[in-house]
């Protein structure tokens, strides 16, 4: 992908920046639109709130899932969707926006039986469950949210060969399927979610091979505390023109330096979820320290540093940031006319080599 600074008539805060999706026609803003607290943490009020700024702002770029809002919860599933579709219809401006949503992965009982999901009938239902409830009748970019295989995902590291392993879903049956979604009119392009090297080089060749679509873009998380997808996703994203949508940016407003000295701000997700310890390990707790510290002593806040980082990768296509506070998300889009310099970068560097990706 590459830069567009894009002006137009009416004057922006700042001024957005947008990069190509894959090997697509679509620019999509470099910062895209989190909303998975939507339902939950957020009203339809403050959501609305939200998109309203957000493209003023330039962002056109909006990411759901049927899955949100999280904490995931039978009762809320689908919130989300039905928001940003309440919008769509409030506002009549559908085509200002470059939507991508996600069909949920296996193992969620309230999710279709929780069985495997990209199976065509589950596939299909999913799809048009969302269409429903995003009151459209297209999706951008529809993503693989987890794969169905057992693999490493959602912070599991080291591969087992799962010898109890289920069932699930050939690549090339899942591209047959969205091909036929795709012949319909109802997505447009295909992206991957919390996928590994080896899952994202089978579906790009069998794209290659069997003239089936291709995939444009891999959602997986990347932040100072979790910069895993440099070892081996990166050179597939910037080769094959996968771009990243970073998520997680913050890794769960940790990096924002909120959490420092063992705070817990009323409100916050980790203080309302305090199971989630991804971020939290003592390993991120020295690294976040430090980065806010090299934030400190070059006149950013920590936030600004921690997305400014992943906002210059160029394997990076959009960086998704999320924000329940309206001025926590006029300071994640304002990241994106910020540029590090080369010593800001080294000395960020430096800590990761003595604390390499403490949550991955």
């Amino acid at each position: 992908g590459y830069y567009l600074d894009i002006f137009q008539v009416k004057p922006y805060e700042y001024f957005m920046k947008f990069k190509t999706l894959g090997n697509t026609d679509l620019q999509v803003s470099l910062i895209c639109l989190g909303t998975m607290t939507w339902g939950e943490q957020n009203t339809e009020n403050d959501a609305f709130e939200q998109m309203d700024y957000s493209l003023e702002q330039g962002v056109n770029f909006f990411d759901t899932a049927e899955y949100y809002s999280v904490k995931g919860k039978e009762n809320t599933y689908g919130a989300t969707e039905k928001i940003i579709g309440n919008w769509f219809k409030q506002k009549n401006n559908r085509e200002k926006i470059i939507l991508a949503s996600k069909v949920a992965g296996p193992d969620v009982r309230w999710i279709r039986g929780g069985g495997l999901q990209f199976q065509e009938k589950n596939f299909s239902e999913a799809l048009e469950g969302s269409l429903k409830r995003l009151q459209t009748d297209y999706i951008d970019l529809y993503q693989l949210h987890w794969p169905e295989r057992k693999t490493n995902f959602f912070g599991r590291l080291g591969y087992k060969n799962y010898k109890e392993e289920k069932e699930w879903t050939p690549f090339e049956e899942i591209l047959e399927t969205a091909k036929k979604f795709v012949d319909q009119g109802k997505i447009r392009y295909l992206g991957l979610s919390n996928e590994t090297p080896y899952g994202l080089s089978n579906y790009i060749n069998l794209s290659n091979y069997k003239n089936l679509p291709r995939v444009m873009s891999v959602q997986n998380p990347y932040s100072l505390l979790n910069r895993t997808y440099e070892v081996g996703m990166s050179e597939i994203s910037i080769r094959d023109q996968v771009g990243l949508l970073a998520y997680s940016p913050l890794a769960c407003g940790v990096l924002t330096g909120k959490y420092r000295n063992s705070k817990k701000p009323q409100g916050a997700r980790l203080t309302i979820w305090d199971d989630w310890t991804r971020y939290t390990n003592e390993r991120s707790i020295n690294a976040t320290e430090q980065y806010c510290k090299i934030a400190e002593n070059h006149g950013f806040t920590a936030t600004e540093l921690s997305l400014a980082f992943v906002n210059q990768q160029d394997f990076v296509t959009s960086n998704i940031i999320g924000a329940t506070k309206m001025d926590q998300l006029k300071e994640n889009i304002k990241s994106a006319d910020i540029e590090l310099s080369k010593e800001i970068i080294d000395e960020i560097n430096d800590v990761h080599e003595n604390n390499p990706s403490p949550a991955p």
